[in-house]
């Protein structure tokens, strides 16, 4: 992934108005992140517990999205797997993340959900680049290559979703 400066992130939000992307939290260290081993900016909201946002690339445009989870997880009394990234975590490691639809339909109340790390570090995941020592991948016989548009592939659904 390119990398983005605020007014990139700002600017790309499909599922919340221009006021309230102007007001979200951003990363302030966008400077230090490891873009070339991002297939999207994934951060959490350090003010709101239940706030994440991502950016992705879809069609050649960014695509900026609010996501909401439940601060206290339920359920998932073992481990449970991320549907973009198949990264197995233990309880409160995946998330159903919900976002709001783009236009008319988020207005009237839409959205669309995916389970998806907490953390939205699927890209350093696939990678190996970040492996806590609760999380797991199982061994693939697919490429690095192949496990990365797979993953680009998945985002790319949920992103579909949000316009449908």
């Amino acid at each position: 992934m390119k990398p983005l400066t605020e007014q990139d992130i700002r600017n790309s939000f499909i599922n919340c108005s221009k006021g309230e992307a102007k007001r979200l939290a951003v990363p302030r260290d966008l400077g230090e992140r490891p873009w070339d081993d991002l297939d999207f900016l994934g951060w959490r909201d350090p003010g709101a517990p239940d706030r994440s946002y991502l950016v992705a690339e879809r069609d050649g445009r960014l695509a900026g999205v609010a996501l909401r989870f439940p601060a206290a997880q339920r359920g998932f009394l073992h481990r449970s797997m991320c549907s973009v990234c198949l990264t197995t975590h233990p309880r409160g490691g995946v998330s159903l993340m919900t976002a709001r639809k783009a236009g008319t339909a988020g207005r009237e109340g839409n959205s669309a959900g995916v389970y998806m790390c907490t953390d939205l570090a699927c890209s350093l995941y696939v990678r190996g680049k970040k492996l806590p020592d609760s999380a797991s991948r199982f061994e693939e016989s697919l490429t690095l290559e192949e496990q990365i548009a797979r993953l680009t592939d998945r985002l790319s659904a949920f992103l579909a979703k949000l316009h449908a």
